[in-house]
Order: C-alpha cells, then structure tokens, then sequence
C-alpha cells in the first residue's frame, strides 16, 4: 500500500498566489519536488523567485490557465512529465463579492480548472488531490465552532464553487477507488512568511480584511470600510477565525502525508482553523499593536453574502493528520506587518 515517501512529486495549482506560495515552501522545505501551475491572474511570478530563495529544492513553473481548454493539453503532458504523484489544488478565483457579480465567472473558471486537473492526474496516474475548500460553504445555519458534520449552504457563488467541487471529488473517489482526496476546509489565512519575502499582495483594492488594514497601515489606503457595524456579535462587526498562512501551509502538508499513508480511496472534508473568533475590530485593534500605527476606519453597509459569525472545531485535523494552529492573532499581524512594510507595494514594488 502506499507510503508517505510515495508522494514526492507534487503538483500545486495556484502555487504563485499568497496561500500557493507558502504551501510551495512546506513541500519544498520537506524535500518534496514541486510543479507550480499558475496563470498569474492573482499572483506575480516574483513569488516563484522568491519561494526558490526561501527554500531551494526541485521547482518548476508551467505558466498556463487551467480554466482554458486551449491550455489543457499543454497542462496533462506537462503534469505526466514530471512524475506528478498527487496534488494541492489551490487555483481558482477567490473574492466572495466579485463572485457576487459575475457567478457565471466563477463557476467556469472554478469548475473547469478543477475538470482538467483531474484529467491530468488521471492520465499521470496520480489519483491524490488536496483540495483548497473554504468555511464558506458552511453558510449561516451552524452553532460555533462548526464541524465538519455542520450543515452546509454556502451565501454566494464563491462558496458554492467550493462545495460543488468538494462534491465533484466525492464523486470521482466514489467511482474509482484509487482516488484518496482530501477537502481542506478553511477559515481565514493572513500573516505571511517569517522573513517577509512572501506574503499577500492583492494587485488591487484588497477584497479580504488583513491585506486592506496592512496598506491603511502602510500609508496605500487612507481608511478602512468596516462592512456593517449591526451584526448579532460582541461589538457589532462580523466574527471570523483567523489562521496563520504558515500553520494553514503545513496543514496541507500534513493533509498530504495522511492521504499517502490511507489504506483505502475516498474523500473526506476536514477543517483547518484555531477554534477561536475574532469581530473586525479587534483585529484592527491587534494590527495597531503589531504596526503601532494607526487604522482609521468608517462603517459601512453590510455586504451581500457575508454572515455574522463562524469559526471552527479543528479537532478532526488533529486527529487524523496531528495537526493544529499553532500562531497566535498578535503573531499574524506581527508577521503581516513585516511583509506590508517591506514590500510596501506588493512583489511590483
């Protein structure tokens, strides 16, 4: 049966972006050969240099759209190349509120990339896939912390990508037992590398709450928009479980060692989080500690598809791969901070 040794040639789609990068470090720091697949859309090929400084080792880049037909022949060849014997699908459109907007967007984008990397691990034989799923497909309907037994009922089209794919994986693993797949469910990364050579760089207005505090901090934005201040919660603001990008990284390397050593096929849907709730204004007020800058910041209305309140029972994780959080809030802002304040303009800077 298989052994963790087995799975030493890892493709990780998304592998530039901010999650990617750090999960690329994991793999390469634990002597893993890594394929990145990545088209740049939301990512900068600077962290591919910048993850062959941080952890020298076997990388390779393939710069292609894994939502694009045209490019799917490209990506199957270059994913049996090289050996693949698993993967981290990380690829796929991401903003909760641009999801909002253009559904059909993200549906295609989401959904076609994740068909075409199954094609190409079932022509690599290489039938063992990490899959980055989300918190969101949780919805509203859950008592805190949720488990991974907690209904779901995802509150945009971001999140229903996430929950069809989880699906689409069920499915593949149900009618071919070779498949082992693991859905990571996961709650809300920031912080960035120690050094600050990687970190989250949205090319734009940033869509999740650190990246936009970190450029107020910075001087880039003049204020923050705190959306809805009326929530059923503690302070007003909505409440998340905010997850150090690092301890998320080794939890896929974790995810990625289990499945290597399973007895048998299937897909499972695992959480990856602290357990532990933080309202938007204590983390702006843990990000003027980190920063000692100051945050201003205005209320603005609620936006469609967000919820008052999540975080999550990471006690699966723990118990099938050994793993857990181990970074505190004050050490993701600290670490937020020094990758925003080095890189005051993302990886263009």
């Amino acid at each position: 049966m298989p052994s963790r040794a087995e799975i030493e040639k890892v493709v990780l789609t998304g592998g530039a972006g901010y999650i990617g990068s750090h999960v690329a470090v994991a793999l390469l720091e634990a002597g893993r050969d890594v394929l990145i697949v990545d088209n740049f859309c939301n990512s900068h090929p600077e962290a591919v240099v910048r993850i062959g400084e941080l952890a020298p080792g076997n990388l390779e880049l393939l710069e292609r759209d894994l939502a694009d037909p045209a490019h799917k022949d490209d990506i199957v060849k270059a994913v049996c190349d090289f050996g693949a014997q698993g993967a981290v699908h990380l690829a796929g459109l991401k903003a909760v509120g641009e999801s909002v907007a253009e559904p059909a967007r993200y549906y295609r984008n989401n959904l076609g990339a994740t068909l075409t990397l199954i094609e190409a691990l079932n022509a690599a034989a290489a039938k063992t896939i990490v899959f980055s799923s989300s918190a969101t497909v949780y919805g509203e309907r859950n008592k805190n912390p949720v488990t991974e037994a907690g209904a779901t009922g995802p509150t945009n089209p971001y999140g229903r990508t996430k929950l069809f794919i989880e699906d689409i994986l069920k499915d593949v693993a149900a009618a071919n037992s070779a498949w082992r797949a693991v859905n990571l469910r996961y709650f809300n990364p920031v912080g960035a590398h120690a050094s600050g050579r990687i970190g989250e760089d949205p090319g734009d207005i940033p869509n999740n709450l650190f990246p936009f505090i970190a450029q107020v901090a910075v001087g880039r934005r003049d204020k923050l928009r705190v959306f809805g201040d009326d929530y059923p919660t503690r302070d007003g603001t909505g409440v998340r479980d905010y997850i150090h990008v690092s301890d998320l990284a080794h939890g896929h390397l974790s995810a990625l060692d289990w499945l290597a050593a399973r007895q048998k096929g299937g897909a499972i849907d695992v959480n990856l989080g602290t357990g532990v709730g933080y309202s938007v204004l204590e983390a702006v007020a843990a990000f003027k500690r980190a920063s000692n800058r100051d945050i201003p910041y205005e209320i603005a209305p609620r936006r469609t598809g967000d919820i008052a309140e999540i975080y999550a029972d990471a006690g699966l994780a723990k118990k099938l791969f050994g793993w857990r959080a181990e970074k505190t809030l004050d050490d993701m802002c600290a670490d937020h901070w020094r990758w925003q304040r080095m890189n005051p303009d993302g990886y263009r800077g």
